[in-house]
């Protein structure tokens, strides 16, 4: 009898890196499969009982959780799902992370202690949140009304973030490492209206508002109130300059310089993502 090869689990298979990953190591060959509420078998994290299932023959683990790490039942949620994972015979788990977020270091420590190889992706926020996440909606109105002041952030992009994670799934040389992925420079909010107005050649500003201005408007947008308050805290507690530094991250994992914001802006705007409406 053949014992099949071995899987890697890709959780958020569905979702802006998961995506990413899941295709680039199925173009290697790799069998992978998605974990998500619509995949088979199915994942769910608020059901333990689907876990299980979907670890059979898995070897290694991409970790996503959403919403977000800073969630309060995240760190049962992954301190479960290890637990759980390793006695399936897991043997390596890359976890997505978040700079500068307290509760995700709690979930990297998790992690960390499994007695599996582990690699850390510590992600500054994403380029891809101002066309694949809610700012793309800003963006299509032609305002980014935001509560961040004059704050810089060093904006990864998702495609570096696959790539990394992808190396790590399918590479040797990545276990125990912490890899802090940010863009190549700092950008004030003000450089982000402005790329993304050259790439689509239409108006986009940025004005600063309040943060009641900014939880109002949330609420009216239809969102969830648990994702109105995690919005209000990221914007709040981690875009408040304690992230403003570029790291090695991307450089380390792939040797290679990490994608600027000015090239995500040109290739998003030329496959479409900011055209099927009108700007306000």
């Amino acid at each position: 009898m053949t014992t099949p090869t071995p899987e890697k689990l890709i959780i958020g298979g569905n979702g802006k890196t998961g995506s990413r990953v899941l295709a680039r190591l199925h173009a290697k060959g790799i069998p992978a499969r998605n974990g998500s509420r619509s995949s088979t078998p199915a994942f769910d994290w608020n059901r333990a009982e689907t876990w299980a299932p979907a670890l059979h023959n898995v070897d290694a683990v991409y970790i996503t959780y959403h919403p977000d790490l800073t969630m309060p039942a995240a760190p049962g949620h992954i301190q479960a799902f290890v637990e759980t994972a390793v006695k399936a015979g897991v043997t390596h788990l890359v976890l997505l992370s978040g700079r500068g977020e307290a509760e995700a270091r709690r979930c990297e420590k998790i992690v960390q202690a499994s007695g599996v190889d582990w690699t850390i992706a510590r992600c500054s926020f994403f380029n891809q949140n101002y066309s694949e996440a809610f700012l793309r909606d800003a963006v299509m109105q032609g305002t980014l009304a935001l509560p961040v002041g004059d704050v810089l952030e060093p904006y990864v992009d998702a495609e570096d973030i696959a790539d990394v994670v992808t190396a790590a799934l399918s590479e040797p040389g990545h276990e125990g490492q912490i890899y802090e992925l940010t863009g190549p420079r700092l950008l004030h909010m003000n450089d982000i209206a402005a790329e993304i107005s050259r790439a689509t050649g239409r108006p986009l500003v940025y004005q600063p508002i309040r943060f009641d201005q900014f939880r109002e408007g949330l609420a009216q947008e239809g969102l969830p109130p648990d994702l109105v308050d995690l919005f209000v805290f990221l914007f709040r507690e981690v875009m408040d300059g304690r992230n403003a530094s570029v790291q090695d991250g991307v450089q380390r994992a792939l040797g290679r310089a990490p994608r600027d914001f000015s090239e995500y802006a040109r290739a998003t705007a030329l496959a479409g993502a900011w055209r099927e409406e009108v700007y306000a």
